[in-house]
Parts: C-alpha cells; structure tokens; sequence
C-alpha cells in the first residue's frame, strides 16, 4: 500500500455536505487514526459553504459520473474493462434481479457508476466501505463484487426506513455479495437491522458522538424568564423535520409573549414554509438563515434561549436518526424540545435532559411556554444533557469500533 493508494475507498452520496457533519466528523477521527482511504462520491457538492472540518481531511476525493450521460466514454470504457473480472457476471445478475423490483434511472446509474469504480480503484484496494444502505451500498456491493472485495456500511435514517426490506436482507446476506459488516448510530435502527441479517452480530450499534474538542466551551448563560424568548432549530426543510407543525405551534402562542425563532438550513420546503408562517402573520418573528457552516451554527446556538426540533415521520416513513444537532445544541448548554420520534429518547430522557412532547401544534406551543416561564427547569435540564453528552456520546467509543471492523475488514490487526 503507498500513500497515493489506500487500501479502504469509502463511498459518499455527495462531498461536502454541510447537513452531514456526522460524516465529516468520523472520516476526520480516522485519519488522526492512522487509517488511510479515498473518498469516492457518487454527486458533487451543491453546497456554498464548507464545515471548517472539511478542509482538515486529506483524502483524495475522485467523483464518479454523477449522470451517465453526462460521462458515456468514461462509462463505456469502464464496462469495456469490467466486464472481463471474474465478479462481473455475478455482479450483474444480482443487479439484474435488484432492476426487475425497482426499475428506476437510478437503479441504472447505480450500476454504471459501481463500473466506473470498479474499473478506477487501484489495485491495492483491500476494502469498501459505504455511508448509508441505499444508493452508496448498493454502488459499493456491485463494485464488491465485481472486483472480488469485502464491503461494509453505515446505516443512518432514511436509508433504512424507505429501503424496501427485500434489499436490506440481500445487502445484509450471508452469501452474494453480502456486506462483510454493518453499522448504525441508533438502537432502535440497529434493532430493526438484527432482524433481517443473516449475521446479527456483524450489525453493531456504532453512535456517532460528538468530537467536544472542536467547540468550544459552553457560554456563561443567565436563565431568565424575562425579556424576548429566542428560539432556533437546525435542520434540512422537509417534512421528517416538522417544522410545518412548528410553525403552527408558533402562531398559538399568546400574543403577549415576546419570542423570536431562527432556523438554519435549506430544503425543498422552504417557499411553502415561509408562505405558512406569511398566512400565520408570524414572519416578522422568525429569521430565515440558510445554509451555514459550523461556526455560525455554534455562534448562533450560544446566543438562544431553546433549540427546537420537532421530528417526525414522514408519509414515506422517513424520519431521523439521532440528530448530531442535538448533541451539538448539548455541548453550548442550550435547552432541548424535541419529540420522542425514533432515537432521540437514547440521548434524552424527557424532563431530565430535555423536554420531549409530541408534535402537535398545541403541545409544542404549551412545551415552549412552560419552558420559557421555568428558567430553573431549563438550565437543570441544560446541564443535565451536557453531562450526559460527555460521559455517554463521546466520538472516541465509536471510532475504536469502527477502526477495530475496517481494521479486521481489510485484513489488519
């Protein structure tokens, strides 16, 4: 293995994504590890801003053809090429039996895409390592196999919960082309995962955590009940994130109470949302901010009064996973509301660590004002969570997991 090339190539939806510092964070702790790789990325970055810990990571980033089209020669030379491995044939039969269930462009992409990989990596390539189980695992276990190589995943929220369960066994199998591994940052995905693994026990509960040397020490914060009540909520606009039902909560709120919201990040959602709050007659209330990078997140965090998330799942059944936002809300002290949707409750025990309501309208509206009139609860409970996020929701637990399976993977120590 040289420095140029790696043994371990780990495939990204898209680098950098400012909505997945979770990422970034683990793939930073494993160089400081020692381990190497390249990042192999199936779309190019839309994001303005990049996270500062973007630019620490030293991985040579190669971009697969994001469309086909738009890369036919780069994709017909590798087909050429690929087709001619010993794991081309078995690769393209289980893509052929995934085409027939789901027969979508990006099941066609997907394949193109696992060809161009499996014609590009260098041949000291050991190992293949994908972030989610949908779209990146499936490109990784085609391009596995193609090239005769042992694969493992990290599993988040919405690649599991709308993968249909046929795929999520058959990359969980024991035999054609099955995953050598699995991780999730849930217990109660990682539980869901058990059941439909052929090996329950290469499917391991792996929590992000939160790196608490990158931010800084929580500010000196005066919990009061008087004066403006400010509120903030981080997180992508769409409608696992409930901020429609947020909204409508914000409109409840009694007249008299003074009270600002600001929201940070983008979305599909955002001209409906902003409509809404318009209808409410609230958008002088709330601040819109965009995308932002880390430090104005953190900036912002130290400045409120309460960090709002109020989760839900989705038509689809798409919902969160743990939130990293959460934890990041935790380490500046900043009180929590949110909602007992999927893994949140693994980090906060309602009334203890945060307040934790259902997310309707009404509840959210009684849960802000009763935490805006108890400033003692607040910080009792603020305190709570950052001694809970330092003893429990550490990076370190998880990067020894993780570097001890990629380790094992690649036929290490």
């Amino acid at each position: 293995m040289t420095s140029e090339n790696p043994a371990l190539a780990i495939v990204v939806k898209g680098w950098p994504r400012l909505s997945e510092t979770f990422i970034a964070q683990e793939l930073a702790a494993l160089e400081q590890r020692g381990i190497k790789f390249d990042i192999w990325s199936l779309r190019f970055p839309t994001d303005k801003k990049r996270h500062p810990l973007h630019e620490q990571i030293t991985a040579r980033i190669r971009y697969l053809p994001e469309y086909l089209h738009q890369e036919p020669l780069r994709v017909l030379r590798a087909w050429w090429h690929v087709r001619r491995l010993p794991g081309y044939a078995m690769a393209r039969r289980i893509w052929a039996a995934d085409y027939k269930r789901d027969r979508s462009r990006n099941r066609i992409r997907r394949f193109g895409q696992a060809c161009v990989m499996a014609h590009e990596l260098p041949p000291e390539t050991r190992g293949i390592y994908a972030h989610f189980m949908h779209t990146p695992s499936s490109v990784a276990r085609y391009a596995a196999i193609m090239r005769g190589l042992p694969w493992g995943f990290s599993a988040h929220a919405k690649d599991i919960w709308t993968s249909p369960e046929w795929e999520l066994r058959e990359k969980l199998a024991d035999d054609a082309g099955g995953a050598n591994f699995g991780v999730t940052c849930t217990g109660f995905g990682a539980q869901y995962l058990k059941t439909l693994a052929a090996r329950p026990d290469d499917m391991e509960l792996l929590y992000h955590g939160l790196d608490l040397s990158r931010f800084p020490e929580p500010p000196a914060r005066e919990f009061s009940s008087d004066g403006r009540f400010d509120m903030m909520s981080v997180g992508r606009l769409v409608e696992k994130k409930g901020f429609d039902r947020l909204i409508d909560a914000l409109a409840l709120l009694p007249a008299e109470f003074d009270w600002h919201w600001t929201h940070i990040g983008g979305g599909d959602l955002k001209d409906t949302l902003r409509a809404q709050a318009e209808a409410k007659g609230i958008s002088d209330r709330i601040s819109w901010r965009g995308a932002c990078d880390q430090p104005e997140v953190i900036a912002e965090m130290r400045k409120a009064d309460l960090f709002v998330l109020p989760s839900r799942v989705a038509e689809d059944g798409d919902r969160d996973g743990l939130p990293n936002v959460l934890m990041e809300a935790a380490s500046q002290m900043l009180p929590i509301l949110s909602t007992p949707v999927s893994a949140i409750p693994e980090f906060i025990d309602s009334g203890t660590h945060g307040l934790l309501v259902e997310d309707d309208p009404a509840k959210l509206a009684q849960a802000i004002l009763l935490m805006a009139r108890d400033a003692d609860s607040r910080a009792a409970m603020a305190k709570a969570a950052l001694t809970r996020l330092r003893a429990d929701f550490g990076v370190d637990k998880g990067i020894d997991q993780l570097s001890a399976r990629l380790n094992r993977m690649l036929g290490g120590d």
